[in-house]
């Protein structure tokens, strides 16, 4: 008989996977996987098969964050030439662009490095951050009906939302993961990031009704330490007159 995978909460579904990475000898560094997006055996694979769907090999500008488990993912997108856009850890400098133009087939791993990625970066304000083609997200779990949830910090979500702020159109959303970061289901709330494409190392889910996209940000839960400790919140509200 199978085990559920279905969880109450989603803390109780990142123990879960966190624990399974750690116990199963399937996360990579940094060590140990627990508190963060967690990198895993594999990433290099599953950042590969990404590609291998049409909006991504097709793209030209694409968001991805900086954990380690996509640094893969960001180094595959500048060999093909496409325009990496990273937020930076915590929000706390706004959005880097890596142009991938401008950045020499062997220095391909360097600039996709949060390490050292500012020698490669530009920062960008918000009003010239174009319209992406997608998104690819980090993840601790998520499910085959396309709920996802990180650290719990809510950064991938104000990412999105601050892009659908500015008004730019909704793209779909892709993570890579490992296989074990898959299960059955958890809550899901209105502000949470969905997601089109799981992209595992042996395998790719594509979630014919992803869940609804969020609106933007919600303001209502942004406190005055946010504005000041992720100045691009600040700036944005100044931009769109909020």
């Amino acid at each position: 008989m199978s085990t559920s995978l279905s969880f109450t909460t989603k803390d109780a579904a990142r123990t879960h996977v966190w624990d399974r990475l750690s116990n199963e000898k399937l996360a990579a560094f940094p060590f140990p996987p627990h508190g963060r997006i967690p990198n895993f055996k594999g990433a290099g694979e599953a950042a590969k098969r990404l590609f291998d769907i049409p909006v991504f090999a097709n793209a030209t500008a694409l968001k991805i964050n900086p954990d380690s488990a996509q640094s893969a993912v960001r180094a595959e997108a500048l060999r093909r030439g496409i325009d990496v856009y990273v937020p930076t850890p915590k929000l706390a400098g706004g959005f880097w662009r890596i142009e991938a133009a401008a950045v020499p087939h062997d220095a391909v791993r360097q600039a996709a490095a949060m390490s050292t990625m500012p020698k490669w970066a530009t920062q960008v304000v918000l009003k010239d951050l174009p319209q992406m083609d997608a998104i690819v997200s980090g993840s601790v779990a998520v499910t085959p009906s396309g709920k996802r949830c990180g650290k719990g910090a809510g950064y991938a979500d104000r990412e999105y939302g601050i892009l659908l702020e500015l008004g730019h159109a909704p793209v779909p959303v892709a993570t890579t993961i490992h296989d074990v970061q898959l299960v059955d289901d958890f809550p899901q709330v209105g502000t949470d990031e969905p997601l089109t494409f799981i992209v595992m190392p042996t395998h790719s889910l594509e979630i014919a009704s992803p869940p609804d996209a969020p609106t933007g940000i919600d303001w209502s839960v942004i406190t005055h330490q946010d504005l000041e400790d992720m100045p691009v919140l600040a700036d944005l509200k100044a931009l769109i007159g909020r």
